[in-house]
């Protein structure tokens, strides 16, 4: 199939699918005209990497899981150290993401929100106020 049918069953855009062949995660065949020709497994492994992606899984991430996913004598507990390694990623940007948050509540709680021009949003961004100054 070409691309723009690999791109309507996946839910990638042709943009995508043209990247991941670049960096060579999927490799699929050429027509005699040089098209490019996805067979039912390119469109697997697309939907593999397009599952992987969404949850935040780097792309040597996806690389190692693919390699692992076409292993079949690969060993579940590689797989696994894949897995606990993004979940320690996802608690990291979620703790970083609950900073941000607190120091964004922080600087909206004290704006006044008015048409005065004194901001104290604006004034805690240009002096480089930080979630640990806060608690100070």
């Amino acid at each position: 199939m070409n691309i723009g049918k690999a791109s309507k069953i996946t839910g990638l855009k042709p943009k995508t699918i043209r990247y991941y062949e670049e960096i060579e995660l999927i490799s699929p065949d050429r027509r005699n005209n040089g098209y490019r020709d996805y067979s039912d497994a390119h469109v697997q492994t697309l939907i593999f990497l397009k599952m992987a992606r969404s949850l935040s899984f780097s792309i040597e991430s996806c690389r190692a899981l693919l390699g692992l996913y076409i292993n079949k004598e690969r060993a579940s507990k590689d797989v696994k150290e894949i897995v606990a390694q993004q979940i320690l990623n996802l608690d990291e940007i979620i703790e970083n993401s609950i900073k941000m948050k607190a120091t964004l509540q922080h600087l909206s709680n004290n704006c006044h929100g008015d048409n005065r021009p004194d901001c104290a949003i604006l004034n805690g961004l240009s002096t480089g106020i930080t979630n640990e100054q806060l608690k100070n």
